[in-house]
């Protein structure tokens, strides 16, 4: 698998890490499952997560650090040469994971810090003992050849007090002033400007570069002319705070917030890192066209920040909770310029692939089934492709396939090359493959009539044998509309029923849904039940429900509220 397409991909990240190419990743972040061995590191409740959770702790930290080691293995495969690596850990194990993971295989040498974040702040618990108030962050390069771009913080409002004091009034806002005195001797910079004698060690700038700030009135010019020692009493340099950067930073990170309660990015993941966390990272040590991994997606924080920051991404998770609330999250952030991604479940959905563009979903299952597709789409006698040894295949986007399809098969195979019918006929090898949904009873017949009359051998084949298929969920709605108006806005409630033979996860409410991109208002509904206020007006809901396959249902409702509720 490459890197070109963003992806958010359903499964065991270790089996889908071995199937990505080697050297296609630009950076890496992962934040693992920490080594608390607590129930509640079980937080979406599905048989994916489960049985991972089961995996890391079936052996204590050794069994921990082997089964996250085997994965980061991969990932030093993964990634460029010029790549990072941040490994996101708290203090139960993050010993162990230096030592005998990261320095193990990325090499000591290529240790570039522990980036320290202040995640939170102390509570009463910390009265009884040295409260933990930080994660660890491990930030390892595959070389020296690294992208690194500086980080800065934004400056305190008691630092702007402090030091940003002086206004011109002109519109530029704040400065504070600057010394531009150099601070070793350069006896070229030893110049007289506008009537003011040069520094003891001469200026910071030459002549050119002097003019060039008098021209942008960033000089400030006192009326003392003698010199003052005191460079905020001498010519000095203007710093608008508008144009500051911030603060450079280094590997201590306590300017960034927890995801509160009330925040807008919050979806209800408990452990859910804030977007400016993952942001700092992925521009510290990425540039834009950089592709992004994530193999631990949880709740889609990586992905969401990566497509905003016009980065490709790739996000892994065993959950098909994690990766639709992640599809979810993305589709509620995307418009015009958003880049398409590429959703892989365990399962594809019956109804996506029965109904797709017939040549695209012929030439797609023929590659599934190992085969190579026909190109020509005029001129082949009807058959879509062939397998290495050149048997020819034909492609049915149809249920129930009846014998007239057989006849007109046969006819064509023996058209398209005798000597090699001949030769597959003689070792009662298949002289043609046929792809459909399902056959019905007359085809299944005469399959058999012509090698039991005439040996020939042809090989029905059905999707679900070349790929896993399920048909998606059913979803009913009921409304009840409580005959209550608050501030003019009436409220409803809403009950969604799913019914699948995986089981249903989780419902999903689009309470304005403009009949194009589903942005959700409630993300993640384990009961199917809400309620809303609406406006009087004509309103389009729609409603999600999620399987365990991670497949989907639909539905889609009109209401009209003024006096009464009806639905459209």
């Amino acid at each position: 698998m490459t890197s070109t397409v963003n992806r958010l991909i359903l499964g065991d990240n270790l089996e889908i890490l071995r199937q990505t190419e080697s050297e296609s990743v630009d950076l890496i972040y992962l934040d693992p499952p920490f080594f608390s061995n607590r129930n509640y590191e079980v937080i979406w409740g599905d048989a994916g997560e489960v049985r991972s959770f089961q995996d890391r702790w079936s052996g204590g930290v050794d069994h921990y650090i082997g089964w996250l080691k085997e994965r980061v293995i991969e990932m030093h495969r993964v990634l460029k040469p010029t790549g990072s690596i941040f490994l996101h850990c708290d203090w139960h194990a993050n010993a162990y994971i230096r030592v005998e993971i990261l320095d193990k295989i990325f090499g000591s040498s290529n240790f570039k810090g522990e980036i320290i974040w202040q995640r939170t702040n102390a509570h009463n618990d910390a009265k009884k003992k040295l409260a933990v108030l930080t994660d660890t962050i491990w930030y390892y390069t595959k070389s020296d050849k690294i992208i690194y771009n500086p980080i800065y913080s934004k400056h305190s409002d008691e630092y702007i007090n402090d030091f940003y004091t002086k206004d011109d009034n002109d519109g530029r806002g704040l400065y504070r002033l600057d010394n531009m005195a150099s601070p070793n001797p350069r006896p070229n910079m030893m110049y007289e400007w506008k009537g003011y004698s040069y520094p003891d060690k001469g200026w910071r700038y030459e002549k050119e570069s002097m003019q060039r700030l008098d021209d942008e009135k960033k000089i400030y010019y006192p009326t003392d002319k003698n010199g003052n020692p005191d460079y905020t009493k001498r010519l000095a340099l203007k710093r608008f705070i508008e144009e500051q950067k911030g603060q450079l930073l280094g590997n201590l990170w306590i300017d960034i917030q927890n995801v509160q309660a009330l925040a807008a990015e919050r979806i209800g993941y408990p452990t859910q890192k804030p977007e400016a966390l993952i942001r700092r990272i992925i521009e510290m040590a990425s540039s834009e066209g950089d592709t992004v991994l994530d193999p631990f997606v949880g709740g889609g924080t990586t992905a969401a920040v990566a497509d905003k920051l016009n980065r490709c991404w790739i996000g892994i998770d065993q959950s098909v909770q994690a990766i639709k609330v992640t599809e979810m999250r993305l589709q509620n952030q995307q418009d015009l310029f958003s880049k398409p991604f590429v959703l892989q479940l365990h399962k594809y959905d019956y109804d996506i692939l029965r109904f797709k563009d017939a040549f695209e979903f012929e030439s797609w299952i023929v590659v599934q089934y190992g085969g190579t597709a026909n190109t020509k789409q005029r001129g082949d006698l009807g058959l879509d492709g062939k397998t290495r040894d050149n048997t020819p295949i034909q492609v049915k986007r149809s249920d129930n396939i009846g014998r007239n399809v057989i006849d007109n098969f046969h006819s064509a195979v023996m058209r398209y090359d005798k000597t090699l019918y001949e030769k597959n006929k003689a070792a009662n090898k298949p002289v043609g493959y046929i792809i459909a949904f399902s056959f019905g009873k007359g085809a299944i017949q005469e399959v058999a009539r012509l090698h039991n009359t005439e040996a020939v051998h042809i090989q029905l084949v059905t999707v679900d044998e070349i790929v896993p298929i399920a048909k998606r969920p059913k979803l009913t709605v009921d409304i009840s509309d409580k005959g209550k108006t608050t501030k003019g806005l009436r409220e409803i409630e809403f009950k969604a029923t799913g019914e699948s033979a995986a089981g249903i996860e989780f419902y999903s409410w689009d309470f304005d849904y403009d009949g194009s991109i589903f942005k959700a208002e409630i993300l993640l509904d384990k009961a199917g039940a809400a309620e809303w206020k609406f406006k009087p007006g004509l309103h389009t809901i729609a409603i999600k429900v999620v399987d365990n396959d991670g497949l989907e249902g639909i539905e889609i409702i009109k209401l009209k509220v003024n006096g009464s509720v009806e639905r459209q």
